[in-house]
């Protein structure tokens, strides 16, 4: 038995999103098909990401066992002539047999591409989304600073989302004009249900002067779905790439409006400690965001997790 790694590519138009579903087709119903088909054995693929309903990626990864004798460098090759022409394997690997896709550290990279212009363009219709409002871009690369970094992200989750902890963390998000395309990346330690598309609605409400930019920041802290702005439609949508996380800093440090607080790592490989050092905190988030942190540290391999106040000098 052997595992496999996909890099899975597709315009997600035609899909009921990536997770298998029974009221319509999915990505991974057509990779379960085809490698199925291909191996002679019942297939189940498991995927890093379960992107929504219309939404495209170039990047996404997905695992399989199999026991099959075609070499793993030549899966995607087999496989792609049995998929049909909008999902292209782009790369195949044995990877170790306790891989798993959701359980690494990893950064996401997704890009949410809008048309602003005054007429359509027929042949980017299922690539961006179109909007003919003139979008300010300065506004909205000022609202956007305002959710880069780490926070309890609750206002731009959908209901239905299956997370018990809101917290997440973005090292990029960004806004550029390439033409008359608004381009705008976020790049992750993971994502709520529908987040990017909530965040992209609520900078583009931004852009039109419904709210200023330092209202996102309102937004952010009140934790409530309702003061966001609407969730902008699926096709401007792409998740780019999924790549590990690379090495731990020994010393990080995370700051918002509630809490301000460092991991010491320096411990982790000699005796598999991480420290958690307050330097600020609201009270009334005290506990929850300890037991965030404590989370994330085993996660990261910890056996051991202290936590303390910092001193006078911070």
């Amino acid at each position: 038995m052997k595992r496999i790694k996909l890099v899975v590519a597709y315009d997600g138009t035609n899909y009921c999103g990536f997770q298998f579903q029974k009221n319509g087709n999915t990505i991974e119903a057509e990779l379960n098909r085809a490698l199925s088909e291909l191996t002679g054995e019942k297939i189940q693929v498991i995927g890093a990401s379960r992107t929504d309903s219309g939404v495209h990626a170039l990047g996404n990864i997905a695992v399989f066992n199999t026991e099959t004798r075609i070499p793993p460098e030549k899966i995607c090759y087999a496989v792609n002539g049995r998929l049909p022409e909008d999902i292209v394997i782009q790369s195949s690997e044995e990877v170790p047999l306790s891989y798993h896709p959701r359980k690494c550290n990893s950064l996401k990279t997704y890009e949410y591409r809008i048309l602003n212009r005054q007429f359509p363009d027929p042949n980017r219709r299922f690539s961006c989304y179109f909007c003919h409002w003139p979008l300010d871009v300065s506004r909205m690369q000022e609202a956007a600073r305002h959710v880069a970094g780490e926070h309890d992200f609750a206002s731009f989750c959908s209901a239905g989302g299956q997370a018990e902890d809101t917290v997440r963390k973005l090292y990029e998000v960004s806004v550029r004009k390439e033409g008359d395309l608004i381009i705008l990346r976020f790049v992750g330690n993971g994502f709520l249900y529908n987040m990017v598309r909530i965040i992209t609605g609520t900078l583009m409400s931004v852009g039109q002067g419904t709210f200023p930019p330092e209202h996102v920041k309102a937004v952010l802290n009140a934790r409530d779905r309702r003061q966001a702005g609407v969730k902008a439609p699926a096709e401007g949508l792409t998740l780019l790439s999924i790549t590990p996380a690379g090495e731990l800093k020994e010393l990080e440090r995370n700051v918002n409006d509630w809490i301000d607080y460092s991991i010491d790592r320096s411990g982790l490989l000699t005796e598999g400690k991480v420290c958690m050092v307050i330097h600020r905190c609201r009270e009334s988030e005290r506990e929850r965001m300890i037991a965030h942190v404590k989370k994330q540290a085993f996660w990261d391999g910890a056996k051991e997790f202290q936590v303390r106040e910092a001193g006078p000098e911070g």
